[in-house]
This record gives structure tokens, C-alpha cells and sequence, in this order.
């Protein structure tokens, strides 16, 4: 089927104008991009059907460079602490809940600020408010806070600090109520996976694509994937026929001191990669791994050169230098692309070490996630390297900056986020969400990485490192060509361009970063079809 959009403001800067007024499409791919006079637009207009856009702004579809798919969808059905601001928020809300929730056999909370309860998290906290087991889960998920109810059924009493993770302890040896790294990842989320039923995973994932369709994503990478994960997506895929946007994984390797574990993790990844990758399935792939060299600012568990205010040491990387390097070069080796998280310079530094270690790096695309806070020196590698500076600007909203000051200092906080030195060093820049971390909204994303201002909060003057701010034309880029290129997807989509796929979204907009928090998708398309109608809220999908 064709289908000519005239009358528009098209982004497509690739081709010498920021702006055409005029786009047709065939089937899944756009065949001709300009003005609506063009011989090709007239011809088609005589064979197909015409979308006056009524000079409305169309952008490439977005894609989230870093979300968790499954989890979003989860989070959805949990409880939202986001909002709370102290302990006595915290309980409150919770009784409410659990007055109005008496069938759910244990209460999940998630969005958990832990400046709001100045990091105390003790389950004899949570004890009185109800029976049942209590999950708080942290907002940046690394940490889950549970009462005593919750550390019974995961049968916390009788177990050890997994490796690169901690069970928090009261001086008698007993489990105080917090789990952090890989307490959460191999403790609890394994344990709540068991209990939780494929229909209300399916009906979680069905939220999530839900909701990614009306903020305009045609495509998602998905950031910690497991085999729970990929076995709930392959049956939605096969039950529902597929996905409206094309998503890559990259497998989550724990780390284990025994080598021979961590390359049982590898090997699976390569073996998946082997039968779904960008070139034999590419919307619904294995892209690489993902390593977790650090944790969190707020949980103190990133790694810094130096160490936190209120502490006298340094916090680690969870991964040794060597057992990085290891296993980045054996995923290499297989081709899959490397994305390791890093939040702190420590952290940070470690990781460009190692992944210099790679023959023909710039070729792998390896991605850092995050880099919170970088030292000058690391912000220039990532471009001499070529390593892709995959970052979520919506972590640095100044609501959420809370504790950073005194738990970093004045003049390592001035390091944080330095999105515009990366730009400058020549480093790939892809944007993400990092959803449910975060809210998963491309457009409030783009608005805080172009005025470093909240979008949470729009009535707070404060910025963060105002100087660090990105062009609005790169803004978009980084949330569209250059998620694209970080995931080996820039031949065939995040532009528009003759012969990529017809993904896009029509925006209600103006195109100057102040503007962007009152902007609206009105509508996503997705391979041709349009899968996310404002005036209906309908999908063709």
C-alpha cells in the first residue's frame, strides 16, 4: 500500500535540509523523501492515500537505547513510592495499599528514592504495617528493601553474600532488611519470577507496548535480559504474532570468581546470537551481553577513585580488571557487541582499560552504559575508542539529583553527565530511558538533556552542569540514528531515508528545547503501519 504524507515539517537532515515537506511510503519502506510538488509525490498521490499533516513536525521513531522491558511492564502493577519524600510518606502509603489490596499475597513497591529515607532500610522498619511480605524495590533497582516476612520467604537466614553482592546485616550476624547488586539480581528478582505467573507476565508486557507506543518508540534495547525474559517475550512473540517495534537484547552476564561460570553465561549468549541476530531475525535479536562493573550513586555502591562523603573507603568495581577483560574479549571474539554498565570514574576508567584490550574496537560498537560521573581524560577515550556513549538523560533530572552533593562533593558532582564533552570528543552518543528506573517518555528525556532542567519537577530553577547541554538536533539524533548505530540497526532504520523503514511519529511540536515538555505524540508508525492514534488511542497493530 502507498501512502504520501504532504504538508509537513519532516526531520530527515541527512539530506541537506533539516526539513522536507513531504515523505511516500510502500509497504514497510519509505521510497521518496522532499516537497510536495516532486514528480514522485504527484505519481504517487494518483496510486495511494494522502496524510495531510497540517505542518505538524515528523521525527524518525524513537528508540530506547536502554530500557527492561519485562520489568516496565511489572512495574506497572506495582505500587509507585516515587513520589515519596520521607519514611512517614513511605508507610503511610503502604498501609493504604494494603487496606485496599487484601487478596495479593505479598505488597511490591518500586520507585524507592533512598535519600527519602537517608539509606535506612531496615525491615523491623516495615514489620507492623502489614503481614505479608513487603518488597521495596529501589528506583534505580539495584537495592531491594524487604520487612521480615519477605526475608523469610526468600530464606535470607541461611544464605551468604553472593559475589558482587550484599545481604546488609545487623552486628549479630542477621539480615537487617536490604539487598543490594547481586543480592537483587540473583536473589531476589529470581525468587519473585518463580511466584509470578506467565499470564501476568504476558499481561505486563502487554502494558509496557502499550505504553512505548504512545511515546512514540519503534524500537527498544533491552538491557538485562535472562532466560525468564527471553521465554516470556518468545511466547508473547509467538501468541501475539510479534512486536511493534523491533527489539535487541543483550544478555546479562553475572559475575562469578569462578571463571568457568561466567563463560557457561557467555557461551549461552553466543549460541543465541547464533540463531537470532540482526541479520537472521533482526527486529527480535541478540545483540551482546551486558556486564555490571558498578553499582549506584544513591545505593553507594558505584565505583569512585575516591571515596564517598561519610566513608573511609573506596568502593570496588564488582568486576576485577581481569576477569573484565576476559570475558569482554571472549564475547568479541564470538561478535557480540560488549554494553557494560558504569556509573562511577572508577568504574568508568576500568572499563575503557579493559575494552582497549578489544582488536578493531571502533568496529564492535562496544557501549559503556550510563557514565555518570567521568574524569576529563576518560570523556576524550570514549571518542578516540570509538566506544558508544550510551546515556539516559532523564537520570540526571535536578528533582531527583537529591543526596549527590554530600555523598560526592561539589567538584566531582561538576562532573556529572558531561554529555557535551562526549559530543565534542567525537564519541557516539545513543539516548535511552533505562525504564522503570526512570519514566520511559522520549520527549521529557529530550528536554532535560537539552536544558538540563526537570521535567519532573518544571517549576525547579536548578540545573545540572548547564554547560553539558546537547543541541536539540542532537538530542534527536542521539535518541534516533545514534540508538540505531549502537545497535547495528542505522542501515535500515532511525533515519528517514529512501529504502529504511517506514518508522516514524507525527508530533504535535516545536522544535526549541523549552518547548519540548508541552509537545504530544500524535501518532507512531511502525514498518508502514501506524500503530498509535492520539484521536483514538487505537492501534492497527
Amino acid at each position: 500500500m502507498i501512502t504520501i504524507f504532504i504538508n509537513g515539517q519532516i526531520f530527515s537532515p541527512t539530506l541537506g535540509n533539516p526539513f522536507v515537506s513531504a515523505m511516500v511510503i510502500n509497504g514497510h519502506r519509505i521510497t521518496h523523501m522532499g516537497s510536495g510538488d516532486d514528480e514522485e509525490v504527484l505519481r504517487a498521490q494518483t496510486e495511494g492515500q494522502t496524510v495531510n499533516l497540517a505542518n505538524r513536525i515528523v521525527l524518525p521513531g524513537f528508540i530506547d537505547g536502554h530500557v527492561h522491558i519485562l520489568n516496565f511492564g511489572l512495574s506497572l502493577q506495582k505500587l509507585d513510592l516515587s513520589r515519596c519524600k520521607s519514611l512517614s510518606d513511605i508507610r503511610q502509603t503502604i498501609t493504604a495499599y494494603a487496606d485496599t489490596h487484601l487478596t495479593e499475597p505479598r505488597i511490591l513497591c518500586r520507585g524507592w528514592n533512598q535519600s527519602a529515607t537517608h539509606s535506612e532500610a531496615l525491615a523491623t522498619t516495615l514489620d507492623d504495617l502489614d503481614a505479608r511480605p513487603i518488597y521495596i524495590e529501589a528506583l534505580d533497582l539495584h537495592s531491594t528493601w524487604c520487612n521480615s516476612a519477605a526475608l523469610v520467604e526468600l530464606e535470607i537466614h541461611s544464605r551468604s553474600d553472593p559475589p558482587g553482592g550484599k545481604i546488609h546485616r545487623h552486628q549479630d550476624g542477621t539480615p537487617s532488611g536490604l539487598l543490594d547488586e547481586a543480592a537483587q539480581f540473583d536473589i531476589v528478582w529470581p525468587f519473585l519470577d518463580r511466584v509470578t505467573s506467565l499470564e501476568k507476565k504476558l499481561t505486563a508486557v502487554d502494558a509496557a507496548i502499550a505504553a512505548q507506543k504512545r511515546a512514540g518508540y519503534t524500537g527498544l534495547v533491552d538491557m538485562a535480559m535472562t532466560e525468564r525474559c527471553w521465554e516470556v517475550l518468545n511466547t508473547y512473540r509467538k501468541e501475539r504474532g510479534g512486536f511493534p517495534f523491533h527489539i535487541a537484547a543483550h544478555w546479562l552476564i553475572p559475575y562469578s570468581k569462578n571463571s568457568t561460570e561466567i563463560n557457561k553465561h557467555i557461551d549461552r549468549a553466543i549460541a543465541l546470537h547464533q540463531d537470532s541476530n540482526r541479520t537472521s531475525t533482526p527486529d527480535f535479536c541478540i545483540a551482546g551481553i551486558k556486564l555490571i562493573c558498578d553499582g549506584t550513586v544513591d545505593g553507594c555502591t558505584a565505583a569512585f577513585h575516591e571515596f564517598y562523603g561519610g566513608l573511609s573507603n573506596t568502593v570496588d568495581p564488582i568486576w576485577p580488571a581481569d576477569a573484565l577483560a576476559a570475558a569482554i574479549l571472549r564475547a568479541s571474539e564470538a561478535g557480540l557487541q560488549c554494553a557494560i554498565h558504569a556509573i562511577g570514574d572508577r568504574a568508568v576508567t576500568q572499563t575503557i582499560d579493559c575494552l582497549s584490550l578489544v582488536p578493531n574496537l571502533s568496529a564492535c560498537r562496544h557501549r559503556i552504559e550510563h557514565l555518570e560521573i567521568t574524569t576529563p581524560g576518560d570523556a576524550e577515550r570514549l571518542g578516540q575508542m570509538g566506544i558508544v556513549a550510551s546515556v539516559q538523560p532523564v537520570h540526571l533530572d535536578p528533582a531527583t539529583f537529591g543526596e549527590w552533593p554530600n555523598m560526592l562533593g561539589p567538584e566531582r558532582c561538576k562532573r556529572a553527565f558531561a554529555y557535551r564533552e562526549f559530543v565534542d570528543g567525537g564519541a557516539p552518543l545513543a539516548f535511552g530511558t533505562d525504564a522503570p528506573t526512570a519514566a520511559h517518555h522520549a520527549l521529557p528525556n529530550l528536554y532535560i538533556a537539552t536544558t538540563r532542567r526537570s521535567a519532573i519537577d518544571p517549576s525547579l530553577d536548578e540545573t545540572i552542569n548547564l554547560e553539558q547541554a546537547v543541541s536539540f538536533a542532537t538530542a534527536i539524533s542521539a535518541a534516533t540514528m545514534g540508538a540505531a548505530y549502537a545497535s547495528f540497526a542505522d542501515s535500515w532504520t532511525g533515519s528517514l531515508l529512501p529504502g529504511f523503514n517506514a518508522d516514524f511519529v507525527v508530533a504535535d511540536m516545536q522544535c526549541t528545547p523549552e518547548k519540548l515538555l508541552d509537545a504530544q505524540i500524535c501518532e507512531t508508525w511502525y514498518k508502514g503501519k501506524r500503530t498509535f492514534d492520539i484521536n483514538s488511542n487505537s492501534s492497527c497493530f
